[in-house]
């Protein structure tokens, strides 16, 4: 199983990955924790859009933007908390 995922160069450590490939483009689904500290610095991050996109696991790198997106209902303003992110990518450009 692929372990991390690499946004804009920060580090993404993942509980699932899922690749196809669709029109031969890559599309990636992804799993993963976000604590409460942590929180802001991502979803910063995530607003961006597109990203340029390496799993270094697959030696895979592509330009990518979000497809779908979507988090647990978990408080991450409140101290000590975890959600779970759901995150689809897709490649716009190698």
């Amino acid at each position: 199983m692929v372990n991390e995922l690499i946004l804009n160069d920060t580090a993404i450590k993942l509980d699932h990955y899922d690749e196809e490939k669709i029109n031969n483009l890559y599309r990636i689904t992804v799993t993963f924790k976000v604590t409460s500290e942590d929180y802001h610095d991502l979803t910063t991050l995530l607003y961006k859009g597109s990203f340029d996109v390496k799993i270094p696991e697959r030696k895979l790198t592509f330009r990518g933007a979000i497809q779908q997106y979507s988090t647990s209902v978990t408080n991450l303003y409140e101290k000590d908390q975890v959600g779970e992110y759901k995150l689809c990518l897709l490649e716009t450009s190698h």
